[in-house]
């Protein structure tokens, strides 16, 4: 027998006040995205495994759970990624729309298992997603639209590193000498900063990428200093531009980070805040394929939000009144249309306290207790 109680590995319940706190930061984080013109959608939990995974990566479709649909007779799969979802909903059903097309969404999503790092396997996910274009200017939107949302709901010490996926891809298609690797080889040694296996290849002109990482300031000028093919320079002075629009916001740069972004385009980058463990969230450019098998850029961003309940974002002051035994329902319907909670007592020994109330009809005001 499972006790009543328990709960499969890597899920929780949500009590009060951090269910409400969850609540209150999607409203908040989701009402900062409106404001910057991003309409919200609300894709389905479950979808055809067949469409949800084709647009998730290999090992983002491996945390998929499946289960077969007993009216159809298809594999279904509950989402672990929000972000395929929207994207499916802006080459069909608002494939017309104008671009950039702006689009925001918050749910939760579910995934196989979870990592050392982080157990959880259920999470909430808010993000927004500017579909159609992937410039300079739009990465500077989708980035500042994120830093502002997450300022507003309270997160203190934000800072964010930039990484550029395809840099080496892009350098290596330029005529940078891979030595005797390969592509992937010398990604795999960047990666894992190794100096000296680059050079065992051959491939030392890539080892000043290593040494280029740091905050963005020494980052940007070493890169600078490289011999580096116009397109390549041109997408660093992106980057400039968008670290200079951060004002105090702490930035660092490593150019060959590809650990979670194998799918980004030309910039990716992650969010970070004081007192979370691990990201807040992650985002950057990628590409969208149409039905029509053409491709439409994107750039957009995920923010999972239970990191910041865990660290007492959006829990407020509770504004409770206890109402006695007998009080006038027209009393109740003023305090709440004052913006209190009232609590309604059934028992006239009942103590305001056990009902997380912090003030106390006395017949004339509500009174603190």
């Amino acid at each position: 027998m499972i006790p009543p109680g328990l709960l499969p590995e890597g899920l929780r319940d949500r009590l009060p006040p951090q269910a409400e706190a969850t609540a209150a930061l999607v409203r908040s984080l989701t009402g900062s995205f409106a404001a910057h013109g991003y309409e919200r959608v609300q894709p389905p939990l479950v979808e055809y495994e067949e469409s949800l995974g084709s647009r998730l990566g290999g090992a983002a479709r491996r945390e998929l759970l499946r289960f077969t649909d007993p009216v159809s007779q298809h594999t279904l799969a509950l989402r672990s990624d929000m972000t395929g979802q929207v994207g499916r909903i802006a080459v069909t059903r608002l494939g017309d729309a104008a671009r950039p097309l702006r689009l925001s969404y918050a749910g939760p999503v579910l995934r196989v298992r979870g990592t050392q790092l982080n157990p959880e396997r259920e999470a909430v996910q808010v993000g927004a997603e500017l579909i159609g274009s992937d410039t300079a200017a739009a990465a500077g939107e989708v980035v500042r639209v994120a830093v502002e949302a997450l300022r507003t709901a309270g997160l203190d010490g934000l800072s964010i590193d930039i990484t550029l996926p395809t840099l080496v891809a892009d350098l290596a298609a330029a005529g940078w000498s891979l030595g005797s690797g390969s592509l992937t080889q010398v990604q795999a040694l960047l990666d894992g900063k190794d100096v000296g296996g680059l050079m065992a290849l051959g491939a030392g002109a890539y080892e000043p990428l290593i040494a280029a990482a740091g905050p963005a300031p020494q980052a940007l000028s070493r890169l600078a200093a490289l011999p580096l093919p116009a397109p390549v320079r041109a997408r660093l002075d992106a980057v400039a531009a968008l670290v200079a629009g951060l004002g105090d916001v702490a930035v660092t740069i490593d150019p060959t980070e590809r650990h979670g972004f194998e799918y980004q385009t030309w910039i990716g980058f992650s969010l970070f805040g004081d007192g979370i463990p691990g990201e807040v969230g992650r985002g950057g450019a990628y590409v969208i394929m149409r039905p029509d098998g053409s491709a439409e850029a994107a750039i957009g961003f995920s923010l999972y939000i239970d990191g910041l309940v865990d660290a007492g974002l959006g829990v407020s002051d509770p504004h409770r009144v206890l109402l006695p035994v007998g009080t006038d329902p027209a009393v109740g319907a003023e305090l709440r249309a004052a913006g209190w909670s009232t609590v309604a007592a059934f028992d006239p020994a009942a103590d305001p306290r056990d009902f997380r109330c912090t003030h106390a009809w006395n017949g004339v005001e509500a009174s603190a207790v």
